[in-house]
């Protein structure tokens, strides 16, 4: 797990084919998130990651897809991805999901996970943003939308509160932190340990 550098973050810290999500409040950015499963589910698992974390981009693509299969597509758990950046680069990334209507929001998050090695060797942000910049724009997103969602202060609040509220709630110091039914799971994060602990919830 990645540990999460406080010092290093404080100090560092439209419509493209309906796509492209030009927020209107604050109340609009509070509510949303990636969330993929039914809200029937008797198993809620919140996911507390960084985009520039490679364990987290580890989790994304090799065990999020078993979890889905096996849970999630006959409706037994429910998932939440929050962010929880360690660092400005992670935070751009964020702003940028944050941009999106919902399910292009996940293609967003995917895509930069499975990059993740690309756009983080940047020497420093600003290459880093360029490389994201091509990114989004394979997804019809230009340069000066690109340049408003990282500047979007409603969107910024809202990931900065996001993880202060879960460091609160959760005492989350490392990423990926997994929540399952409001519980911290403690175990290795592997798809066998939650495996385990889902099937005694449902």
């Amino acid at each position: 797990m990645t540990k999460f550098n406080y010092k290093l973050f404080f100090f560092t810290a439209v419509l493209v084919l309906f796509c492209f999500k030009s927020f209107s409040d604050d109340a609009e950015v509070k509510s949303h998130f990636i969330t993929i499963g039914s809200n029937e589910a008797k198993v809620e698992i919140k996911i507390y990651s960084s985009l520039t974390c490679p364990h987290c981009a580890n989790f994304h693509i090799n065990i999020i897809p078993d979890i889905i299969k096996n849970y999630v597509d006959s409706g037994k758990v429910k998932i939440i991805f929050f962010d929880f950046p360690l660092d400005q680069a992670a935070f751009n990334a964020s702003k940028l999901v944050n941009c999106f209507e919902n399910d292009k929001n996940l293609m967003l998050l995917d895509m930069l996970y499975e990059k993740q090695n690309e756009w983080t060797s940047g020497a420093n942000i600003d290459e880093i943003n360029d490389k994201l910049k091509k990114i989004v724009k394979n997804l019809g997103i230009n340069s000066s939308q690109f340049d408003g969602c990282l500047i979007n202060e409603v969107i910024a609040d809202k990931i900065l509160n996001e993880r202060i509220d879960a460091h609160k709630k959760y005492s989350i110091s490392s990423t990926p932190t997994i929540i399952i039914n409001e519980k911290k799971f403690e175990d290795s994060v592997s798809f066998e340990n939650i495996k385990k602990k889902i099937e005694k919830l449902i």
